[in-house]
């Protein structure tokens, strides 16, 4: 039977390469992003459809789970990224709004069929739930609540067979990390902090989750995997 994954902010950047990697492992997979203009310049590809989804909306969330009558997996990639910014409170709660609270809106939602399946999450922490960010409070704050977040849930779920694990990308080619990357002196930087200097893939963030949704990974829950070219080690 073909597993059926969610992938939420999926319809572009990690949410993309996450979902491209579960298609070629032969899963049916439901791509949602936050408005109809994100949806519809997601590629096409078989076995994908798409939907628009805000995860900090109560309504939004039950219309999506709706039309959704069982589920293995599901990767939780919305995020936002308000740098310079966030120190403006409204813009912090907004933040954390999308990335922690959305997350945790998800989880509940997708937690009676994932028990019925014996299926599992994959959260998207950050490099930056371990370091600080100087510019981007709210989004530290956020990831690092992530890391904790699926922990907890690992632990309160294992009894209903509900594996509970997060990624936690470095720098990956990006929209959200491309004004870094096109300045060559902040770009140098990063290269030089990275062992394996250079940016990550999209695609190699989704090789870790799917292979967290894997049955290659049963005994693996409440673990936060740094997917980042060695740049938490240095």
């Amino acid at each position: 039977m073909t597993k059926r994954a969610l992938v939420t902010g999926g319809t572009r950047g990690i949410g993309f390469g996450v979902a491209e990697t579960l298609l070629e492992a032969g899963w049916a997979v439901l791509a949602t992003g936050f408005s109809a203009e994100e949806v519809d310049a997601c590629p096409a590809r078989d076995g994908l459809r798409t939907a628009v989804l805000d995860v900090t909306d109560d309504a939004s969330i039950a219309a999506l789970f709706d039309g959704i009558d069982a589920l293995d997996g599901l990767v939780n990639c919305a995020g936002i990224n308000m740098r310079g910014r966030e120190f403006d409170m409204e813009v912090f709660e907004r933040v954390i709004a999308v990335n922690l609270t959305g997350t945790m809106r998800m989880c509940l939602a997708a937690r009676p069929l994932l028990a019925a399946s014996g299926g599992a999450i994959v959260n998207t922490a950050s490099m930056m739930s371990f370091f600080g960010g100087p510019l981007i409070p709210a989004y530290t704050a956020s990831k690092g609540g992530v890391a904790q977040l699926t922990k907890s849930l690992a632990v309160a779920w294992a009894a209903e067979g509900i594996r509970v694990n997060a990624v936690a990308p470095g720098w990956i080619e990006t929209a959200m990390t491309e004004p870094v990357r096109s300045d060559p002196a902040r770009s140098a930087t990063i290269l030089g902090r990275t062992p394996m200097a250079r940016w990550g893939r999209p695609r190699e963030v989704g090789a870790v989750a799917g292979w967290l949704l894997s049955e290659s990974a049963q005994f693996v829950t409440g673990a936060v995997l740094p997917v980042d070219g060695g740049y938490a080690a240095a």
